[in-house]
């Protein structure tokens, strides 16, 4: 493989693929830290042209972790279809990526494409993708998944109810978990991010979470945000779960940092099929976001994008329900300001959906961040323009508990208005039955009225 080019009678020599990959990213704060990132314009361009060269198999047999070293790498690996590899091992990646962005290429094709590619492919050709080409591209993409209800239909557009709470105070959540309902929030699912990770705590909020289901019959699911182990014990314990959570990295160093490894994923997936309350088949729930493997220094050397596509092969043979980039809440040190969190929102995104997940995105900001509420909307409206599955719904896009910013819960049904979408379908006829959402589709009278529920 070629690793140099000259470009304005300069000769830029890249050391290896992964070097190759990091100086081709977009300017990210966190590349720039790890001393890994282009370091002028000029050799981002020349490093996006060598790319553009490079072959499938160029990139599929040069990992960014040694297959012998990690279970990530071994998982994307083991699970290529090689069929459909052989017919593309010998494209460059500026043919991968015009036959993802032709016109002519059917959806069904982008699916049948993504079984033969691994994650360090991915991430590739996405580098060499304008924002708007990462639109067209993920707009392209139709994913879904099932538990109780199907999330990424056709003309469907969800929410989770994240109704978190600085005590974790039931009442508090309650009354939380009411108003999102009321404003339509709550079909990809009802989850929460406790502050205390433990099998007693858990295990009240979600009863709390199961009663309100069964009371008012809503067709949705149920998780709470903890320790994957907390959630394995709870369960076991008798806790209603329809979905086990976990925040997953893109290598075995970064899962351990996380505590965790492929086997707890495994058992999750049995334990679930055994005593579970979601219907199924797909019951995970994971959550990713660029710079977490820099943040615990588990990146290998490899750039933030490629680990976070390493993350959705990961993620890949588990099947889960839902997963999503919690893309601006690291912070600074790895997305610097609006420019950055927009970028990345829509290479996860489509990262994600080309991968075959069912992709949703938390358009989210931390307060030292240089971004604003504005940036946020941003990010959301080009999300739903790429077909992204879900979006997180808060009360007034202010989480108190985790202290960051986000969508608010009356912002989904807001997006729903502007691009001619839909709650999950049984979600939304529950709202109409509910008078919260006329037959239309517009607000009905008592649309984010909390004192709905408090009736009868």
């Amino acid at each position: 493989m070629l690793l140099k080019t000259r470009l304005y009678g300069k000769i830029y020599q890249f050391n290896d693929v992964k070097d190759l990959l990091a100086k081709a990213n977009e300017e990210k704060s966190g590349d720039s830290l790890a001393g890994i990132a282009a370091r002028s314009e000029q050799e981002r361009v020349a490093a996006k042209i060598v790319l553009a060269h490079a072959l499938v198999s160029d990139l599929r047999e040069a990992p960014a972790v040694p297959y012998e070293q990690d279970e990530v790498t071994r998982l994307i690996q083991d699970h290529v279809d090689e069929s459909v590899y052989a017919r593309i091992r010998g494209w460059s990646l500026a043919e991968l990526r015009e036959f993802i962005l032709d016109t002519a290429t059917p959806p069904a094709a982008l699916t049948e494409l993504s079984r033969g590619l691994t994650a360090e492919v991915i991430a590739a050709v996405t580098k060499l993708m304008s924002n708007m080409d990462l639109v067209v591209a993920a707009q392209k993409l139709r994913v879904t998944a099932t538990c109780n209800t199907t999330i990424g239909g056709d003309g469907v557009f969800a929410a989770r109810l994240q109704p978190n709470h600085p005590a974790d105070s039931i009442e508090g959540i309650r009354a939380s978990l009411y108003e999102g309902l009321a404003y339509g929030a709550g079909d990809a699912v009802i989850g929460l991010n406790p502050v205390v990770d433990s099998v007693a705590g858990i295990t009240r909020i979600l009863s709390l979470f199961d009663e309100v289901k069964r009371r008012w019959e809503i067709p949705t699911q149920i998780c709470v945000l903890a320790h994957i182990t907390t959630q394995l014990a709870a369960i076991r314990a008798g806790a209603p779960t329809d979905l086990i959570f976990q925040s997953i990295a893109g290598s075995e160093k970064g899962n351990e940092a996380f505590g965790f490894t492929a086997e707890h994923v495994r058992e999750a997936l049995a334990l679930l099929r055994e005593r579970g309350t979601g219907r199924g088949p797909d019951v995970l729930y994971f959550e990713t976001g660029q710079g977490s493997e820099l943040s615990s220094g588990a990146h290998h050397g490899a750039d933030q994008l490629t680990m976070e596509a390493r993350c959705y092969g990961f993620a890949k043979p588990f099947h889960p329900f839902l997963v999503n980039t919690v893309v601006g809440f690291i912070g600074p040190e790895y997305l610097y300001d609006a420019r950055q969190v927009i970028r990345a929102g829509l290479e996860d995104h489509f990262m994600g959906k080309l991968t075959g997940l069912p992709m949703g995105c938390d358009a989210c900001y931390t307060n030292h961040m240089r971004a604003d509420q504005n940036d946020l909307e941003n990010l959301a409206m080009l999300l739903v323009s790429a077909g992204c599955s879900y979006v997180m719904g808060l009360p007034h896009g202010d989480d108190i508990m985790l202290n960051y910013q986000s969508t608010g819960y009356h912002d989904a049904h807001t997006l729903r208005l502007l691009y001619g979408k839909t709650a999950i379908p049984e979600f939304q006829d529950w709202l109409v039955r509910m008078e919260l959402i006329a037959p239309d589709g517009r607000p009905a009278e008592r649309f984010g009225d909390a004192s709905v529920f408090l009736e009868g």
